[in-house]
């Protein structure tokens, strides 16, 4: 299978399952961020919601992208993306999962949300980091820039989450005549047709973001699995043409080498000359070359590692220069170069369809299964009144909203903090501080807390004992 031995097919079988694993998890973890609103007002029963949220998570995996998965993938450094050894990139990707697996089940079992985002990005930090204190290593580095974006996505949704719940909250108040919407919902009596049909939309959202979102962490996972396991078949997009690729690479040179480089700094000079000697390697691995197949291991590996290298150093080589004109290169041949450097990187910034299926339909049953404890501390725990209809339409459409925007941008966002901080708004808005349950706040920031530095000891220290082991 793929060019594997039976022993390192049963491997790559075993990893692929875990994955999956991890996905079906994080299915049945995140659920409640969904459904807990539609449950406690009774717009849906329980059994309804969690299919129909399951059935919008596996849409959303499958129409929502990959720029969140690229991103996760790109957080690790290049030289862990392209290492030959298998034992090394196997050492990897279990401890990535079993990270991932522990501490998701472990917040499971006592009941706390915590963010299936944080667990996955913090395993990769791990490694990421394991990686850099390796003798010989002492060059590499994280992706530190998508690190701090990263970073800040996850620190400031919440933040973000409560505030804007409360002020929509607040603002609902002041606007809407029926008052019925701020009281506790009725004892197993469905709310109005208009107020549940808002409910249902604001659960389907939610849903349809969280798939996404959080589907795409799963998608990276099993491409950092497969690139892993076999480079042949996955560091690059077997579907499209080596010509397309020579192509655009000699466009990009063909647009940098309208700079005149004698105007730059000494050190965007080397930036520069860096870039061209990428390129002509790029060229020379893909003359004469009419399909991927034809390529050697070693070859994939560096064109996959050719095509980073130089997508990373432009993109950082404009940035560095936004504002400010390049020498022969006016704006309208930026934008275009730019252009130029999505296709280019096509050809590494891919997930096959089988491998998006695989993701949606673990992430849509895992949400029909083992919903009700966070279902129970959305619903019940946060706050010390009774959810009401306005509440949790608020905490939904904020949620969302914010997942939404942040799919957009490639940026990873955990839906169980942005809710569970948009219910704590809501229940601000409603009574006060005093609204809320203080301990199970506690308890949650204290998750969203520690889940990084956890697991980035758990996961660098397996990485490191694995290698150790295997070596």
């Amino acid at each position: 299978m793929f060019g594997l031995d039976t022993g390192y097919t049963l491997l790559l079988l075993c990893c692929l399952l875990a994955a999956c694993i991890f996905e079906f998890i994080n299915g049945f973890h995140d659920t409640a961020n969904a459904v807990a609103t539609v449950i406690y007002t009774h717009s849906l029963k329980p059994t309804i919601a969690v299919i129909w949220s399951g059935f919008w998570n596996f849409i959303g995996v499958n129409v929502g992208g990959i720029a969140v998965a690229i991103g996760i993938i790109n957080l690790l450094p290049t030289e862990v993306l392209v290492d030959q050894n298998l034992s090394h990139s196997i050492s990897m990707i279990l401890a990535l999962i079993v990270t991932a697996i522990i501490w998701n089940l472990s917040t499971w079992y006592i009941g706390i949300p915590c963010s299936s985002s944080h667990t996955l990005i913090g395993s990769i930090f791990g490694v990421g980091i394991a990686f850099m204190l390796l003798p010989g290593s002492t060059s590499v580095a994280l992706n530190w820039s998508k690190v701090i974006e990263v970073g800040l996505s996850l620190l400031i949704s919440p933040i973000f989450g409560f505030g804007i719940a409360l002020l929509l909250m607040a603002l609902l108040r002041k606007i809407i005549k029926n008052k019925q919407i701020f009281k506790e919902p009725p004892a197993k009596k469905p709310p109005p047709m208009l107020t549940r049909s808002i409910l249902i939309l604001t659960c389907t959202s939610v849903s349809y973001a969280h798939g996404s979102n959080d589907g795409q962490k799963g998608v990276g996972l099993i491409m950092l699995i497969l690139i892993a396991f076999s480079p042949s078949f996955f560091a690059v997009d077997r579907t499209q043409k080596p010509q397309d690729l020579l192509m655009q690479t000699k466009t990009i040179e063909w647009t940098l080498r309208k700079i005149d480089v004698e105007k730059l700094s000494l050190s965007d000079q080397n930036i520069y000359h860096g870039i061209l000697t990428k390129i002509d390697s790029i060229k020379l691995l893909l003359k004469g070359i009419s399909r991927y197949d034809q390529l050697s291991l070693g070859n994939h590996f560096r064109v996959r590692k050719g095509i980073i290298l130089v997508s990373k150093k432009t993109e950082g080589f404009l940035k560095e220069h936004t504002g400010k004109a390049l020498p022969n290169l006016p704006p309208i041949e930026q934008s275009v170069l730019k252009s130029n450097l999505k296709k280019f990187k096509s050809t590494t910034e891919y997930a096959p369809h089988w491998v998006i299926l695989l993701v949606s339909l673990s992430l849509g049953l895992g949400t029909m299964i083992g919903w009700k404890r966070i279902v129970v501390t959305i619903g019940e725990k946060i706050g010390k009144s009774h959810l009401t209809y306005a509440q949790g339409a608020s905490a939904e459409i904020v949620a969302a909203s914010t997942i939404g925007v942040s799919s957009m941008f490639g940026l990873p966002v955990s839906t169980t903090h942005v809710l569970s901080s948009g219910i704590a708004g809501t229940m601000v808005a409603g009574g006060g501080r005093q609204n809320l349950h203080i301990k199970m706040v506690q308890n949650i920031a204290i998750a969203w807390l520690i889940t990084l530095p956890v697991t980035i000891l758990l996961s660098g220290s397996l990485f490191l004992l694995l290698r150790w082991i295997m070596n």
